[in-house]
């Protein structure tokens, strides 16, 4: 985008001068070809800039083409300077005599620099958010704060993307999607996306795109799309690199990372790596529910909280380009992380005949890790080089080992024992795909199969304490393993055709999915199959004002997660159980997407949408009388529409002073029978971000934000408001190569206190969050090295986007 807009802004320079220059009787072409002093082969996109030889004033310049030629045309005959400029080589300048009508340079070899080119000042403004026919791309590395926010502050930023209160990240303000890196599922963002972006400095992200419109190569998982962060990076032989570090407190701590790139002949190899420790000192929580029928009651409890965790991530990839049509690449990936919870709770219930009282103190353990490793090979022809054959292979294994110990006192008319519960899950995963990719003149043909075959399990304990030895006993009763064996068979056609300013888009994918799922030790089962052919369609139309228009439908399906289908009962808080439903249905979804983009001085981005889906999966709260417990599961009950809009502008006030302004909002309808109660809850959602940045003339730059996002609507119930502001400052104590970058979130309140309300039949309950709104943190970056030309990369790879959102994007 950045070469085009610098070619637009080149011939338009070049239109301007001709028109200002008096017509001569005669006028001169300077033209030439330059290549690389290595290879041998041509360079494209070199600047080639004329100015007067007298007066040193610019005359006219231009780019070279994929051939390495370029041409002057239309000039006065005199004496000019042709300079040739090209990141990475060193400039070579041409005294041009003038006297010639046709002045042929010949072959011009540029030899590369070790020494950094004087930075060219350019006036346009590159736009931050790009729309395409079936998504929206938004360029991190052109937004200035990418210097000192990391990859979760930035989501803000993303149209269409926001975090809700506890920073899980929504799209659209729904949890129902998939997260890729690179266009790839990844082990790291398995468990707890939130944790490992928070954890990504925002400089080693390139690019973050929003799918709202998949089209039909991807899997049919994801009801509202697909956010796809890119973090390749262009590289030549050599090796390019960067180290970062941050603090971040009173929440937060330490963190830091790298990455590394490199290329030499044939091989290459792209990695990146970090870790951080994310603290949360001690916060307040409550936690009220009044019931009413034969025998009502009101349950308080108050609580103190504080969370730790650890975690360390790493990628790496590795190709081999045999030669130009064939290509190797093998990738691997893992996440290792541990959480420590510490809560202490006193709850008090006021019911006849007598209250009930009593203390209780969980300490929450969970370590976490995964890894994944890909193997690709790509087949190219002799007859066209975009005609391609992919072989995949992907496996993607994780364990998770989880235990709560809870330790009750101070009863009051309560009778119930201290215990422990453990919950061991293991996941696996295997796929295989093969993908075909055939360009005609004006048609691209894509078509593919894949399998994937997961199986996940669950060992739980529960464990009950003897108070007079002080040793657990296991409950068997509370007590199994959970087997779940999942098969997903797929087949997907593609075509693209475009016409002048339109573009169409349009496949479909069939998908056979086979559930086994078995409760080992009671022995019994449960077995579903289902076939799905998932439609999709995109229409671009692009017009001559540098505007475009988009319209996309889809249909999309949300198979159950295995956190969802994992009948595990967490019973951390004796008043409040949660647990999955094995039981649990596919749900399909159908979306419709209207996009406007316009590019001029601003770039303007607006969006109309409108989904509908029956029998949706809930989360469905109910009191039980006899017990006074509130559980708290899934179920396929819902039947939601939503109409709503998307906007984002990027507007350059002034050429230091950039204004930006983003969001989203919509209208829900959210209905389902709850108990044998059809429960029934509408309403606007939705959220806005503003953010002014300004650019001093010592290169240090200032960001200021303020954003509000609105209560977020549940089948029975809602969540408060809030609001975020924020400051940022960067510098270059070394251009562009050392930054210093410090940020102060939400200055003007220490705390925020979050709350969420649940109704249902006989009872209505609230829950309050305190947490941290205050916060500093510093960081540092250093990079080094220099590369351009880009890693050879497989044009198609495994993305499983096909099961729910994970417990990182919320609901």
């Amino acid at each position: 985008m950045r070469k085009t807009i610098f070619t637009i802004l080149c011939a338009l320079l070049s239109t301007l001068a001709i028109a200002q220059t008096p017509a001569l009787p005669k006028t001169m072409l300077i033209k030439g070809t330059v290549i690389d002093s290595a290879s041998g082969k041509s360079l494209s996109f070199v600047t080639a800039a004329l100015t007067d030889a007298t007066t040193k004033a610019p005359v006219k310049s231009t780019l070279t083409k994929e051939s390495g030629l370029f041409e002057l045309k239309n000039l006065p005959m005199k004496a000019y300077h042709l300079s040739l400029v090209y990141t990475g080589y060193k400039t070579h300048p041409i005294s041009i005599k003038g006297d010639k009508e046709v002045e042929d340079v010949g072959k011009i070899v540029l030899a590369p620099s070790n020494n950094q080119l004087k930075e060219v000042a350019v006036t346009a403004s590159k736009p931050l958010a790009t729309q395409e026919i079936d998504r929206l791309s938004y360029d991190i590395q052109a937004d200035p704060e990418s210097k000192v926010l990391n990859v979760l502050e930035m989501m803000r930023k993303v149209p269409m993307l926001s975090l809700d209160a506890d920073d899980n990240i929504k799209l659209k303000g729904s949890g129902n999607y998939k997260i890729f890196i690179n266009g790839k599922p990844s082990s790291m963002l398995a468990h707890n996306p939130k944790d490992v972006l928070r954890a990504m400095p925002a400089t080693s992200i390139q690019k973050i795109e929003v799918i709202t419109t998949p089209p039909a190569k991807y899997d049919s998982e994801g009801l509202d799309g697909i956010i796809n962060i890119i973090t390749n990076k262009n590289v030549d032989n050599g090796y390019n690199a960067s180290l970062n570090f941050r603090q971040n407190f009173p929440i937060g701590g330490p963190g830091g990372g790298g990455s590394f790139t490199g290329k030499k002949g044939k091989f290459g190899i792209s990695t990146y790596m970090g870790g951080n420790i994310y603290n949360t000192p001690e916060v307040a929580g409550s936690s009220s529910r009044i019931t009413s029928g034969s025998n009502p009651s009101v349950l308080t409890q108050n609580s103190i909280n504080s969370y730790k965790n650890k975690g360390v991530y790493g990628n790496a990839e590795l190709s081999f380009e045999a030669d130009s049509l064939n290509l190797f690449t093998v990738e691997f990936g893992l996440y290792t992380g541990n959480y420590t919870g510490l809560n202490s709770n006193r709850s008090f219930t006021q019911v006849a005949p007598a209250n009930i009282g009593y203390t209780f103190n969980n300490t929450n353990l969970d370590k976490y890790n995964s890894y994944d490793l890909g193997l690709n090979y790509q087949l190219g022809f002799k007859g066209n080089k975009n005609r391609l054959l992919t072989f995949s292979y992907r496996s993607i294994n994780g364990i998770d080992k989880g235990s709560n110990n809870q330790l009750l006192g101070d009863t009051i008319n309560y009778h119930a024992s201290s215990f422990l519960q453990i919950n061991n899950a293991n996941s696996h995963e295997h796929t295989l795909q093969v993908d075909y990719v055939h360009p005609l003149k004006k048609i691209n043909i894509e078509g593919g199969m894949k399998a994937i075959l997961r199986n996940n399990n669950s060992n739980f304990e529960y464990d009950v304490q003897d108070a007079k030895t002080n040793t657990y006993n296991i409950d068997t009763a509370r007590s199994n393993v959970y087997d779940n064996n999942q098969y997903v068979l797929g087949a997907y056609n593609t075509y693209q055709y475009t016409l002048k300013s339109w573009a169409f888009k349009a496949g479909a994918r069939a998908e056979e999915t086979i559930v086994k799922a078995d409760f080992i030790t009671n022995a019994t089962n449960v077995n579903r199959n289902y076939f799905n052919v998932v439609p999709s369609v995109s229409i671009n139309r692009k017009f001559k004002n540098n505007s475009s228009l988009n319209l996309g439908y889809t249909q999309r399906i949300q198979r159950p997660d295995i956190w969802q289908l994992n009948p595990f009962v967490d019973l951390s808080n004796p008043a409040f159980q949660f647990h999955g439903n094995p039981d649990l249905k596919a749900v399909v979804s159908n979306n419709f997407q209207l996009n406007y983009s316009w590019f001029k001085k601003a770039t303007i981005n607006v969006g109309l949408s409108y989904n509908f889906a029956s029998n949706t999966i809930e989360a469905v709260s109910v009191y039980d009388t006899v017990s006074r417990v509130t559980t708290t599961s899934y179920a396929n009950i819902g039947k939601n529409r939503s109409i709503g809009t998307n906007f984002s502008v990027n507007y350059p006030i002034t050429k230091k002073l950039t204004f930006n302004l983003n969001g989203n909002l919509k209208y829900l309808f959210i209905q389902g029978m709850v108990n044998g109660v059809l429960a029934k809850n509408d309403g606007l959602q939705g959220n806005v971000y503003s953010y002014l940045s300004y650019k001093f003339a010592d290169g240090t730059r200032v960001n200021a934000n303020v954003g509000y996002a609105s209560s977020y609507i549940s089948l029975q119930g809602q969540s408060s408001s809030f609001v975020n502001s924020g400051l940022s400052i960067s510098r270059d104590l070394i251009k562009n190569k050392l930054i210093l970058g410090g940020v102060v979130n939400n200055p003007f309140a220490k705390f925020r206190t979050y709350r969420n309300e649940t109704t249902g039949p006989l009872f209505v309950q609230t829950s309050e969050r305190q947490s941290y709104l205050r916060s500093f943190s510093f960081n540092l970056s250093y990079r080094f090295g220099k590369l351009q030309k880009e890693i050879k990369k497989n044009q198609r790879s495994i993305n499983n986007d096909d099961t729910s959102g994970g417990k990182g994007g919320g609901n």
